[in-house]
């Protein structure tokens, strides 16, 4: 699997990739902005991209929606799954309305909740976080 990260902290960017290839992830590329998540996302055609619900300035429910539609001019579109260190309960219709296939809080961030989502579409089990 391959996965490009967005999110605007520099620390963790460094450290979810650390993470997330030790567990197995081919992290493919990270980006702190909307701007770079659209141009590497296109140059770099990962299977998923993480997109930080707070991106600063920026929002990125509004990124997983352009992400969505520049996805479908793609041969293979990315999944998107929406991370935050706040939690899910907090943005749940936003995250219910986006086109992302799930949500994850920061804390719990692995391979394994990211193959629960890409396999099931839902939330990871309890075993798996």
């Amino acid at each position: 699997m391959q996965c490009l990260i967005v999110d605007d902290s520099a620390l963790f960017l460094r450290c979810a990739r650390e993470l997330l290839e030790r567990e197995g992830v081919e992290v493919v590329g990270v980006a702190s902005n909307c701007a770079q998540a659209l141009q590497r996302t296109e140059e770099l055609q990962p299977d998923l991209v993480l997109v930080d619900i707070d991106l600063g300035s920026e929002c990125g429910f509004d990124l997983a929606r352009q992400l969505d539609r520049t996805g479908r001019n793609m041969s293979a579109p990315p999944a998107i799954i929406l991370i935050s260190s706040h939690s899910g309960e907090d943005f749940e219709e936003l995250i219910v309305t986006s086109p992302a296939i799930g949500f994850l809080s920061k804390t719990v961030l692995s391979a394994s909740a990211i193959r629960a989502l890409m396999r099931d579409g839902g939330e990871p089990t309890a075993a798996e976080l």
